[in-house]
């Protein structure tokens, strides 16, 4: 790619006015680094920059100077950030889950790869007493946490969820400072009522034939505060049949991408966020999370996939575009959560080049359904949203390779052994 040195000029001088464009998490609309590197670049995300509101683009950038005890500091920029543009976050919900999983587990003084079983709830979710991906052959909040973050699983995350129980999901990231975000329901099952979300299974954790903890069937009779959300122009129903009306959101999963961006911050750098807004997790946790988050699904035993459907960059798609093919040989390890559904792709990821010690973080959300019917799976996924989000990952990391920085980061933290 071909990058004019003019616009880089005017990036850059953007860039070094670091008081005018730090935010807060309550990002604002827009400023203008951002608008000027989508124009630098027009040609390339033309019609998108013409229409951001069709598309519904937002763009959060995080830019990381360490100072010199390698203590990160953070400049933000935002690109239509709006925390009132409702958008389906999909399996980005899973991102929250599988701190939430981890922090409860530490109250709870129970290991993440002990045996859990989760009972039946009729007409909701079934039993679940053993997974043939294990490597022991057993379920564990570890193992649902692999798959996650591995390739997305839906029934990873719903298990998780259940687990961790809809009030208290709420409830926990409502204390942690996130009072627009709501995780209402499972994701991937159909024909689940709001009522239905509300029940979550009975769980147990079992080791070496020891009860360690019960937990019953829950009821969330928590209120949520009212939304008026909405998706489309006209969806297909349970019964298959085409409503010409907008989808009513109010009743979904949300979360606002400054949320998100704040939720992986918070992941990526416990150290740099309030208490409050912390998970409580350790170290092994951090790890933990860092190794699988950044691990390709052809690194992984214990769960395996069929790397022709689960490919290289199944999951990565800000700077690599989720593209098949291997990538090129500089040492880049992305540590993301993405989701994708009703025709909107959003990726929240940190971005680490070893080699050259690049790092930012970058999360952004845009919808392609041109003919604003939901349900219809005549989605532009691959022809619009992947390459949008592929060629906006790579200016901000061509930005960033030329950029200078006084201290350049050690990145030994995120430097993870896949053969283990």
């Amino acid at each position: 790619m071909r990058f004019c040195h003019f616009f880089w000029l005017i990036l850059f001088l953007a860039a070094c006015n670091t008081n005018k464009f730090m935010q807060s998490t309550n990002y604002p609309p827009s400023n203008s680094f951002l608008d000027t590197l989508l124009r630098a670049h027009l040609q390339e995300f033309t019609p998108i920059y013409n229409d951001t509101a069709r598309y519904r683009v937002q763009i959060i950038y995080t830019r990381i100077d360490r100072d010199a005890q390698n203590r990160p500091h953070f400049h933000d920029y935002s690109f239509r950030a709006d925390t009132s543009e409702y958008f389906y976050p999909a399996s980005t919900v899973k991102l929250p889950a599988v701190a939430l999983a981890l922090e409860k587990l530490n109250d709870l003084h129970i290991d993440r790869n002990t045996p859990m079983f989760t009972d039946s709830l009729p007409d909701i979710t079934p039993a679940v007493t053993s997974d043939s991906s294990a490597e022991n052959g057993l379920p564990s909040v570890a193992h649902y946490i692999k798959k996650i973050l591995l390739v997305s699983d839906n029934d990873a995350f719903n298990r998780l969820y259940e687990f961790i129980g809809q009030e208290s999901f709420n409830k926990s990231l409502w204390a942690k400072g996130y009072p627009n975000t709501q995780i209402r329901h499972r994701v991937g099952l159909g024909g689940i009522s709001t009522e239905g979300n509300r029940h979550t299974n009975a769980v147990s954790f079992r080791k070496d034939g020891q009860l360690l903890y019960q937990q019953p069937a829950l009821y969330s009779s928590m209120a949520f505060s009212p939304r008026h959300d909405q998706m489309g122009s006209a969806y297909y129903n349970d019964q298959h049949v085409l409503v010409n009306s907008p989808m009513d959101a109010s009743m979904k999963n949300r979360i606002p991408l400054a949320d998100l961006h704040q939720m992986l911050r918070s992941i990526i750098f416990p150290e740099a966020v309030t208490k409050t807004q912390r998970f409580r997790l350790r170290e092994s946790d951090y790890q933990f999370l860092y190794h699988w988050m950044s691990m390709q699904p052809e690194e992984s035993v214990y769960p395996s996939y069929d790397t022709a459907e689960y490919h290289h960059n199944y999951v990565k798609f800000l700077l690599f575009g989720g593209e098949k093919q291997q990538n090129e040989a500089t040492d880049i390890r992305i540590f993301n959560k993405p989701g994708w559904a009703y025709g909107f792709l959003t990726d929240a990821a940190y971005i680490v080049d070893f080699d050259n010690k690049v790092e930012f973080m970058l999360s952004a959300t845009i919808y392609v359904n041109s003919d604003g019917i939901l349900s219809d799976e005549h989605y532009q996924f691959e022809t619009t949203g992947e390459p949008f989000m592929k060629r906006l990952g790579t200016i901000i990391y061509q930005y960033e390779l030329q950029r200078k920085k006084e201290h350049l980061p050690d990145l030994s933290r995120f430097k993870m052994n896949y053969s283990k």
